[in-house]
């Protein structure tokens, strides 16, 4: 490894960032990236024998979804032993073994830490729940009933339905934000705290790499438990949950001081990291990186672009806003898909998603690429009697199900997609017979080409991986945004329509050479005044002199 010293100045600069500033995420669904024991589910050893493919693409750290011990009631997300791997998923020695083989290759590895609930079958639950008297009560949240009768108060489930489920042994009901065997854990309580920072250690002395901890606006309630006003702007298209407004079941002051516990426990760690994940309005967000940018382990996602009309005005307006309301040392990212959300390319299409791809990668801040996004996989459609995910079942016909975009990934044509020598447990798409790792790998205009050439450039310019971004605008359906580090001036030029159109380099007289085209056909070229873009292309453009 060459020394900082030897480094040029550019890649000196680039050393003096943390690694998770520099580097790319790819999130893996353990369930659905790769099934090495036949049994129609993915696991870790199907996640290591694939850890060239990410070392090959060029990311630098993977984030597994939860891989813990679980009845699997929300697939992972209701834990019942926080310091052991589900046998579903394979083994601790197996999850050793993939984080030796993924540092081998240079590959950072984040875990999923579900810190807000357990499953109800968790231990700590069964002890809370066996007597009022118990000293494990008060690790969860139990109530009276209301003085009339029924639920504590009118606080309802994401998943439906009231938040409060009664049991009847012990005459009390206690809180659960998601399923009723998700029973949310009381952050009040310093045990519980304890417990928690615990487990952190637990894995970080196994030596991951760092966390992204689910739903970690939710930690913290109300103390007085008081009714959630109603929604005013509330359509019957919605989720029922929304038809209140979560004032008192989440986002509460106290939470900070807990992320900052845990930026604790991770700092006595060298460069480890922590992603929350907050659905907020932005500057409800910017709270989540602690005063004075917090520690500097911990950035809070960033899911604007989730949910953004694709207008390169709005697009425009968003980053100017998102980049103004950061606070001081607070780090930027940037997410375009998940397992929760619809994918890119069924949300704008394939031509655009070669665009998105583009945006992602060169915004200024730490992109997080969601697995199968590099080939352009789409959502799924799910036939009613195939569907697994619970939002579903609880709310058919809305569109909430989780299960499209949660699909196998698409290694191979043939049967199976080379996911698996079983039936998968969810459907494969129709297209992964074209769409797939093997196809793509060998088209050098592919969607997996792209992405390897803008990871590639991304990791060889500093000015796309730590450099400023001084100018982003929008000029009728082309957005526009520099990124310079170091004397390095690079221009990023995106057509978000269908019909060609030309952008200016400026000031008048500027030339340029472009380094790099979602059409993977233009590198070298020189470009002056009035620049072409043909329609879904995106250009990054090196300026002369710069």
């Amino acid at each position: 490894m060459i020394s900082d010293e030897r480094l040029p100045p550019a890649g000196r600069r680039a050393a003096q960032h943390l690694w998770w500033q520099r580097g790319v995420l790819y999130q893996v669904y353990p369930r659905s990236f790769m099934d090495a024991d036949g049994d129609g589910v993915g696991d870790l050893r199907g996640i290591i024998a694939r850890l060239d493919h990410l070392a090959w693409l060029g990311v630098d750290a993977l984030w597994l979804s939860p891989v813990f011990r679980s009845p699997m009631a929300d697939f992972g997300y209701d834990v019942s032993d926080y310091r052991d791997i589900d046998p579903l998923f394979g083994t601790l020695a197996d999850f050793d073994e993939l984080l030796a083989e993924a540092h081998r290759r240079g590959l950072k590895v984040l875990l999923d830490f579900v810190p807000n609930h357990t499953s109800d079958r968790h231990p700590w639950f069964l002890e809370s729940r066996a007597s009022r008297a118990g000293a494990w009560r008060n690790w969860y949240l139990w109530r009276d009933p209301a003085p009339g009768g029924g639920p504590p108060n009118n606080w309802r489930s994401v998943f439906g339905g009231s938040a409060w489920e009664w049991d009847e042994r012990t005459g009390q009901y206690y809180y659960h934000a998601f399923l009723k065997e998700q029973p949310d854990l009381n952050w009040r309580n310093p045990a519980v705290r304890e417990a928690m920072f615990d487990v952190l250690r637990f894995w970080l002395d196994r030596g991951v790499d760092g966390f992204r901890v689910d739903v970690i606006y939710h930690l913290v309630k109300d103390e007085l438990f008081r009714d959630n006003p109603r929604n005013p702007d509330y359509t019957p298209d919605l989720s029922p949950y929304r038809e209140l407004l979560a004032v008192h079941n989440c986002d509460q002051p106290e939470v900070h001081e807990i992320i900052a516990g845990m930026c604790r426990v991770l700092d006595a760690y060298p460069e480890r990291m922590m992603v929350g994940e907050v659905y907020l309005p932005v500057e409800r967000l910017m709270a989540y990186y602690g005063s004075g940018g917090g520690s500097s382990a911990h950035m809070p996602f960033n899911f604007q672009l989730l949910r953004l009309p694709w207008d390169a005005r709005r697009i425009a307006e968003t980053v100017r806003r998102y980049e103004e309301t950061l606070p001081p040392g607070g780090w930027p990212n940037w997410v375009l898909g998940n397992h929760d959300k619809p994918r890119i390319a069924s949300r704008v299409g394939a031509a655009q998603a070669r665009v998105a791809a583009m945006l992602l990668l060169t915004l200024r801040g730490t992109p997080t690429l969601y697995y199968g996004d590099e080939l352009g996989m789409r959502d799924v459609p799910i036939p009613p009697e195939r569907v697994q995910d619970p939002f579903e079942k609880n709310f058919p016909g809305l569109g909430c199900g989780r299960d499209p975009v949660r699909t196998p990934m698409q290694w191979e044509g043939g049967p199976n997609a080379g996911f698996t020598t079983a039936a998968p447990w969810l459907p494969l798409a129709p297209d992964h017979e074209r769409v797939n790792v093997a196809v793509q790998r060998g088209d050098p205009r592919s969607m997996l080409t792209l992405h390897r050439r803008l990871l590639a450039l991304r990791r060889a310019e500093p000015a796309l991986s730590i450099g400023a971004c001084p100018l982003v605008e929008a000029r009728g359906e082309i957005l526009r945004y520099a990124r310079q580090a170091d004397g390095r001036r690079l221009l990023i030029a995106l057509n978000l329509a269908s019909e060609a159109a030309t952008f200016e380099l400026e000031p008048a007289g500027l030339r340029g050479r472009v380094l790099l085209s979602t059409h993977l056909d233009r590198e070298g070229e020189a470009v002056g005044r009035g620049a072409l873009l043909r329609g879904d292309e995106g250009v990054i453009v090196a300026l002369d002199g710069k």
